[in-house]
């Protein structure tokens, strides 16, 4: 048996008719790890001491006949945006090569509580500045379908471990795309979820009112089985709402027959790749094949939507950037002098935050500055509400949206590192969903060649067992 191809459905029957035992599990994934990391760089930290020590753990719950939690003795990886109790975590950043957090974002102390077996941190553009995976300073991640490609940024590592089965499923965040991209790039199925749906404490900030904490997986079933243990309410977060959290594996059970499912124009418009186009209407297929009806809609503002992302997204960024400054936490550097405080701030953070990092802070300084706050940052948020009110009325006509995740094929490895603006364009199909605030789950729908694609299904908010739902039918029909 190939433990690391198991699904987590799979992992959590195997473990309890003890086909294999938790340890075993473990030693498999580390052992895939030590054979293709090398190659891909997905992972920046290995936990392979801990990693072993719980699986013990599980292994001896298991002996003595006590039930496994949801997700127990599954190992996962963590993208390195987010901190772990004793268990480096860099940002992908030079400043934060030292830093062992003492405590667990919420998300992952969830899943730890439940048993859950981190076995390492991923790589990741850094800070999540990055639709490439390019902008780390740990180097870049491949994609495991063709090297010669990137993995899809930020969240790309994450993407890469599941892909190539270094481990069963990933934690990602996604501001803009982050989760979606890297998943329709590595053929893995990514999930956006609603802000507030779940906590954002402990994932170092990008910017604040678009971050989500979410899956990465290898089926739609896996990341319904990880939503049932990471969603709701936390107190260190207080964008998260007292939402129910459904059984989001029995709502799959559900199907989508009579579901009214909209295409939006805006999202098949001019420069999207024509066999990218023919991969996702095969997915719309398979979903009127499984009773859905499809008809096409309007979101008028879209065309606003990168411009809009990329003067929000500074403005935060550049103000939460602003706690890494080599003195309470992360790497120094004082060249001699400790006592000249401004000196060791501006070496600490020219020397440890990558040049992406510093073009947004300084786009973001810029847009925020007198005069220029009503000009960029207030008529972005202005033109962001009528983006979200383009959602609210298309979600009285339909329950759902299906468009591209991404308007091409994965690029070469280094082909837009010298280009922002084109990297910034690459998020153009996914930011929409994180400016409105709903949730959104890229889905692979076929290949072009050896490199996957990846339908996007985007729902109102709160409303992912009505995504997870269509994005199950897309894989049993296609």
């Amino acid at each position: 048996m190939n433990l690391q191809n198991l699904t987590i459905s799979a992992v959590e029957k195997g473990l309890r008719q003890k086909d294999f035992s938790c340890a075993e599990l473990v030693a498999a994934y580390l052992a895939r790890i030590n054979e293709r990391n090398q190659d891909l760089n997905a992972f920046i930290t290995v936990a392979e001491k801990s990693a072993a020590e719980e699986a013990l753990a599980v292994d001896r719950k298991i002996a003595v006949g006590e039930k496994l939690q949801p997700l127990e003795g599954v190992p996962f990886a963590v993208k390195d945006t987010l901190c772990t109790h004793g268990i480096r975590t860099t940002a992908a950043a030079k400043i934060l090569d030292n830093f062992i957090p003492p405590y667990d974002a919420t998300v992952i102390g969830k899943i730890r509580d439940n048993g859950g077996i981190v076995i390492g941190k991923n790589n990741c553009d850094a800070f999540g500045h990055g639709a490439s995976n390019e902008n780390s300073d740990y180097g870049p991640v491949k994609n495991p379908h063709d090297p010669a490609k990137v993995s899809g940024g930020s969240s790309g590592g994450s993407a890469a471990a599941v892909a190539a089965d270094l481990c069963a499923y990933a934690i990602g965040e996604d501001t803009g795309g982050s989760i979606r991209e890297p998943a329709a790039f590595c053929g893995v199925v990514g999930l956006k979820v609603s802000y507030g749906r779940t906590s954002r404490y402990g994932c170092m900030p990008m910017a604040s009112s678009l971050d989500t904490v979410g899956p990465l997986t290898k089926t739609v079933e896996d990341a319904a089985a990880v939503m049932e243990v990471i969603a709701g309410v936390d107190q260190y977060d207080a964008t998260t709402l007292p939402e129910a959290v459904p059984n989001y594996r029995d709502e799959l059970k559900k199907g989508i027959d009579g579901l009214r499912i909209g295409l939006p124009r805006e999202y098949f418009a001019e420069g999207l790749n024509e066999e990218v186009k023919s991969c996702v209407m095969k997915a719309v297929a398979a979903c009127e094949q499984a009773g859905a009806t499809v008809e096409e809609v309007s979101l008028r503002h879209t065309k606003y939507a990168i411009a809009t992302y990329y003067i929000v997204v500074p403005c935060e960024d550049s103000s939460n950037m602003a706690r890494y400054d080599g003195l309470r936490f992360g790497a120094r550097v004082t060249n001699g002098d400790s006592n000249d405080l401004l000196r060791v701030y501006t070496q600490s953070r020219a020397s440890g935050l990558p040049a992406e990092v510093k073009r947004r802070i300084m786009i973001g300084a810029y847009a925020l500055s007198h005069g220029y706050y009503d000009a960029y940052y207030l008529k972005a948020q202005k033109v962001r509400t009528l983006i979200k009110q383009d959602f609210e009325n298309v979600f009285e006509k339909v329950d759902a949206l299906i468009t591209p995740t991404y308007p091409g094929l994965p690029f070469g490895i280094g082909e837009l590192v010298d280009n922002p603006l084109a990297m910034y364009l690459a998020d153009v199909l996914t930011v929409p969903a994180n400016l409105a605030g709903v949730p959104a789950l890229s889905v692979p729908c076929g290949k072009v060649g050896t490199l996957p694609v990846g339908a996007q299904i985007i729902g109102p908010r709160f409303k992912e067992d009505i995504i997870l739902r269509i994005g199950r039918a897309m894989e049993r029909e296609m």
